[in-house]
């Protein structure tokens, strides 16, 4: 494809969820001709709810919502920082359902619907001499052609492929096994014995939602502070699990327990199918590499991953990244030499193994770190950084799934300016 110095630089987005359709609209404000691809049938990406169940080994669902599922942060740090969620909705832990509405407003209050193909799944991209080859699979007439892009933003999610660990005698056990991603009803679990592995915010809340219907749940996890399980009358914290044994388990503590069902809230793998071997990007034990900033490809910065950082602030992190990496693709800054990212990224993951954070599993972890983050992206593409009041709302909120599962979601914030925020109507120092 030969360019003119007249022709619009186009953009492809891989995929329509909260992090796409950020990026599309940020990438048509900033003059470029955009496009997003979502597979499915509508927007929305994760937060669709469907009880769809994988018809065989190799067929993949693409929702984890459940039944009961409210957000584990308050609505008032979900918005995007130039479109928030409306007023009339008073509680500020909202359902999946309100979050699709949500995403629903956001792509007509910008128009992004004429520049989103609905049913086209890309298939493969590969980078050509100075722009990407796209493959796209339009699902309404099932035919496959390519299309030429100068960028590429990689917004697909990560709550399809679920990270199941490898622990000793799993194969033995004769109960039923799944993984949260799968989950969708509590009943399902009535009057049974039910293990559950992880305590990260899907663990707690799902372990809240089962113990209902469940005779016995078992908690496994090794978190260093004890969650709160008091209310939860039929739940027993126990550690990591040993091994597995026909009916049960054997924990590491030298204690055994029998149950009839094993669930594993252990996270996700990072997968990006579509993406050839060329585009110069691998995922080692979840550590995706190399990227400059957690988003651009060192090897062909023309693309750029978003949302891939955890323990963050979703939906601000996912609209800051697009708009650091845009400053980038529209010529506004240079980005640094190969060498320069690469030093860049070294030093960064050597700070992480100096701090003692060894598994790579953990590479793109933030919690405390991503306010520095955050100050890194806005100082070196000269963008607005997040308010100071979602920083410190988000603070506030922090951890609660763990220690005030019970009683959290009842609180409701109100900002009031970009420093501060209201808690059940009081002004928080």
């Amino acid at each position: 494809m030969i360019k003119t110095s007249v022709d619009k630089r186009r953009v492809c987005v891989i995929g329509a969820g909260t992090a796409g359709l950020c990026a599309l609209k940020n990438s048509l404000e900033a003059g470029l001709d955009a496009v997003a691809y979502e597979r499915g049938t509508e927007i929305g990406g994760t937060w669709i709810f469907s009880e769809e169940m994988p018809k065989n080994e190799y067929d993949e669902v693409h929702s984890s919502m459940y039944e009961g599922l409210r957000t584990n942060l308050p609505k008032e740090v979900m918005g995007y920082p130039d479109y928030s969620y409306p007023d009339d909705i008073a509680e500020s832990f909202i359902t999946s359902n309100q979050v699709l509405e949500f995403l629903r407003s956001y792509a007509e209050h910008f128009k992004l619907k004429p520049h989103i193909k609905l049913q086209h799944e890309v298939i493969r991209v590969r980078p050509r001499l100075d722009d990407w080859e796209v493959y796209v699979w339009d699902h309404s007439t099932d035919t496959c052609d390519p299309v030429y892009y100068d960028f590429v933003y990689v917004c697909n999610g990560h709550y399809t492929e679920p990270d199941l660990p490898e622990v000793e005698g799993l194969d033995l056990f004769e109960g039923k096994k799944m993984h949260s991603h799968l989950y969708r009803k509590a009943d399902k679990f009535k009057d049974a014995r039910v293990l559950i592995i992880g305590a990260g915010p899907s663990g707690m809340d799902i372990t809240n939602h089962v113990r209902v219907a469940a005779k016995q749940v078992f908690l496994s996890h090794h978190l260093s502070t004890t969650p709160n399980t008091a209310f939860m009358g039929n739940v027993t914290q126990k550690p990591d699990v040993q091994r597995f044994t026909k009916d049960g388990a054997v924990f590491t503590d030298g204690s055994t327990e029998s149950f009839d069902h094993v669930m594993f809230c252990t996270g996700y793998k990072y997968t990006f199918p579509c993406l050839s071997t060329d585009v110069g990007v691998q995922v080692i034990d979840n550590f995706v590499q190399p990227l400059w900033k957690h988003c651009v490809n060192i090897n062909h910065p023309t693309m750029a991953f978003v949302g891939l950082p955890f323990n963050v602030i979703p939906t601000h992190i996912f609209d800051m990244q697009v708009r650091f990496t845009l400053k980038f693709f529209t010529g506004q800054r240079k980005f640094p030499s190969r060498e320069q990212m690469i030093a860049d990224l070294e030093q960064e993951i050597g700070e992480r193994w100096g701090c003692g954070v060894r598994n790579q599993k953990k590479a793109h972890q933030m919690g405390e770190r991503q306010f520095v983050y955050y100050n890194e992206l806005a100082s070196i593409a000269g963008i607005e950084n997040i308010k100071p009041v979602i920083h410190k709302l988000m603070k506030d909120c922090g951890k609660k799934y763990i220690f005030e599962l019970d009683t959290y979601r009842s609180n409701k914030y109100t900002i009031v300016d970009d420093e501060n925020f209201l808690k059940n109507g009081e002004a928080i120092v």
